[in-house]
């Protein structure tokens, strides 16, 4: 009985040891570079310890293992504990290609060059700098919206992948969060798509510190989470005190048993010491303890006091005998199974290689439609349905959907076997997010990091909505793709509050996105082509509502030169023009309707039809030049959207038909004339521009 007890002693004494050190890490890293948050890493330690060290399915020694858990750090401010943790378990750093390094992720140089230029230890975690950070987080609620996509992904990938006696995914997605998270709109939903879908892999781990970075949590936050969270059907379970192993311990067990619904575990923390007894203000507000703080929470912990960045003996060996035990052991089993299914299903293994490398099956792009030319023509939403229906048929794994709008974006999957992803139905490929642009783009993104190629689609003016979606798949250089329709004051009736007007200006300003709007069926063919090869870049594909010429291709040049972002649709005799009409989208058949009256008058204009910009600058001098040669300085662009950045193109001598204001109510044919969308519109500023006026 005596020896029994003092091993639970001496394991509960391992156990704060190696709490310490997270949180002690924590405290030095960011004392040392005089900024950043040591107060959630110190209150939640015990929280990730546990899970890390007891639950979580993870191999340290191969961070790419197809069936982790995954663990998402919502709350990106405490971003310490995510590094502490990848450190003490060990976590081998990935290369470019893929391949597992020897060399740590975060290795302790690196904890210690923590928020400093070059470092892989960033402010907020970075997925495409460290490893082991599965999701690029900071932005609150964006880390939730995140897991709910890998929650899909799990549960797609299993519901397709998985065969009787070979059950290659199950993993489990946990996301730590904080009162910010939840007070985000993007993280109400992400609770309610995930309740909706009954999402029983997904565990959010909620750290209620009663704390914000203005003060008490009560002056701006005192809802019911529970309630709000029964209602979204899920599982909630609270833990009074985030020190208390056991009690944490079964909130993960309870959500193991869990197998209807998404659970919710609620932690009371308190910022500081680690104790529910003290918290510290500096700790509470976000910033470093100070030298004499440190000491005082050094003595509390029981710590050498003038230590700096101490793991104590046992620690790295106990992580090895936990996570890192438990984890290889795991991945060793799982590997066994792999290789039998690899023999049974040679296919579907090459699938899963080709979705983890980002590579394309064999003929992905047979069968991609041609449009014949037609005046009348057709929405390049429209044909874009066409293609796009075409190309998931090549990829299995593209899927998607649409902001409740999907017969608006024509982004549904009609083929035979696509089917609808719900509860009941975890293998379909048509996802219905629901009036959710917020956490649609954040879960196509966690999709995306999850190995599926995902879209989502919605009006090109609700592009608003996920913007900081959009801007971390760029941040976190993935290919997720974005669908928007509706690109203009063609939206017509609808009016200012539907017509978007700054958004490509905006979206063009935004590094690693490419921005790609087709100017007729044939172009959006070539669009999807670029977008289907895309491995590091996100892209918006931006398409109209109403109906666009398809060009004849056998007068005009190919569409295969918008894989070069811009190229010259229509020359002048020679190829030695006098002017340049630039277009994009539905005012490109404007331009080619000016060359041809210009054309009859003897001027030698030339078209340049431009549909990515981001592309286009991509090319080399040489390539540039020949379509925009320097010495041709009478200029016009035609584009119905704002103006702005188009002077890069145009000069000073210029001339730019676009928006200069919000649009209007009316229909699409009076809206045009009243703002200048008209083949004489452009003529007359043609002729301006080659009169240099």
């Amino acid at each position: 009985m005596v020896a029994s007890e003092q091993v639970l002693v001496t394991g509960q004494q391992l156990d704060m040891l190696c709490i310490n050190t997270i949180r002690t890490l924590a405290i030095d890293a960011v004392q040392q570079a005089n900024s950043g948050h040591p107060g959630a890493p110190m209150g939640l330690a015990p929280v990730t310890y546990c899970l890390w060290q007891e639950f979580l399915r993870y191999d340290p020694a191969d961070p790419t293992w197809l069936n982790r858990d995954r663990f998402v750090l919502s709350n990106g401010h405490a971003s310490m504990l995510l590094y502490a943790m990848l450190h003490l378990a060990e976590v081998r750093r990935v290369d470019e290609h893929g391949q597992v390094l020897k060399e740590l992720s975060v290795p302790m140089a690196e904890i210690k060059r923590f928020r400093q230029l070059g470092s892989r230890t960033p402010g907020h975690p970075e997925s495409h700098l460290t490893s082991g950070v599965e999701t690029t987080t900071g932005p609150l609620g964006q880390g939730v919206g995140n897991s709910v996509g890998m929650a899909i992904a799990g549960k797609w990938l299993a519901a397709n992948f998985n065969r009787p006696g070979l059950e290659i995914f199950d993993y489990n997605v946990y996301a730590m969060c904080s009162d910010g998270d939840l007070m985000e709109g993007i993280g109400g939903e992400a609770a309610s798509l995930a309740g909706h879908l009954k999402l029983s892999n997904l565990c959010w781990m909620y750290d209620h510190n009663h704390i914000t970075l203005d003060g008490p949590a009560s002056w701006s936050f005192s809802e019911d989470v529970a309630t709000r969270f029964v209602g979204y059907g899920w599982n909630v379970t609270r833990v009074a005190d985030a020190n208390d192993l056991e009690m944490l311990a079964r909130a993960f067990e309870t959500f193991h048993k869990t197998t209807d619904r998404p659970t919710l575990i609620i932690v009371d923390s308190h910022i500081g010491y680690g104790s529910p007894h003290k918290q510290d203000t500096n700790a509470a507000h976000g910033e470093p303890l100070g030298e004499e703080e440190v000491r005082l929470v050094k003595k509390f912990y029981g710590w050498p006091e003038d230590a700096k960045f101490l793991v104590p003996d046992g620690v790295y060996e106990h992580f090895r005998e936990g996570i890192g035990k438990r984890g290889h052991d795991l991945h060793a089993q799982w590997s066994q199974r792999f290789a039998e299914y690899s023999q049974k299903f040679p296919d579907l293994a090459d699938r899963l290689h080709r979705m983890q490398h980002r590579e394309l099956p064999a003929g992905w792009d047979k069968n991609l439609p041609t449009f014949p030319a037609d005046a009348k023509g057709v929405a390049t939403r429209e044909s874009s349905g066409k293609v796009l229906n075409a190309l998931a048929q090549n990829i299995p794994w593209l899927i998607g959907g649409s902001a409740d709008l999907a017969t608006s974006n024509k982004t549904t999957l009609k083929f035979e076997g696509a089917g609808d992803f719900q509860a009941a139905t975890p293998a379909g490929r048509n996802l219905h997010f629901g009036v959710r642009e917020h956490v649609m783009g954040a879960s196509v993104n966690g999709m995306v990091v999850s190995g599926i190629r995902a879209f989502g689609a919605t009006f090109f003016n609700f592009s608003d909505y996920m913007r900081a979606s959009i801007r971390l798949s760029a941040l976190m250089e993935i290919p997720s793709i974005f669908v928007f329709t509706h690109d203009s004051i063609g939206v017509g009736e609808d009016g200012p509050t539907h017509q978007p007007i700054e958004q490509l200006a905006s979206l063009r300003a935004m590094p690693n996105l490419i921005v790609l709007r087709p100017g007729d069926a044939n172009e959006v063919t070539e669009a999807w082509r670029i977008i289907a090869q895309l491995q590091h870049s996100p892209v918006a594909l931006v398409l109209t509502r109403q109906n666009l010429p398809t060009l004849d291709r056998t007068k005009y040049a190919s569409a295969a030169g918008v894989a070069k972002g811009a190229y010259v649709l229509a020359d002048a005799l020679g190829g030695k023009p006098d002017m340049i009409l630039l277009g994009t989208g539905s005012e490109l058949s404007l331009c080619v309707d000016a060359y041809e009256k210009l054309k009859a008058e003897g001027v030698k204009a030339r078209v340049v039809s431009m549909p990515s910009w981001e592309i286009f600058e991509q090319q080399d001098a040489a390539y540039k030049e020949s379509v925009l040669p320097s010495d041709v300085t009478a200029r016009v662009s035609v584009e119905m959207a704002s103006t702005f950045g188009w002077g890069r193109y145009t000069g000073l001598n210029g001339r730019n038909v676009g928006m200069h204001r919000f649009g209007a109510s009316a229909p699409l044919k009076d809206l045009l004339k009243y703002f200048g969308f008209t083949v004489d519109t452009v003529l007359a500023e043609a002729r301006s521009a080659i009169a240099g006026k």
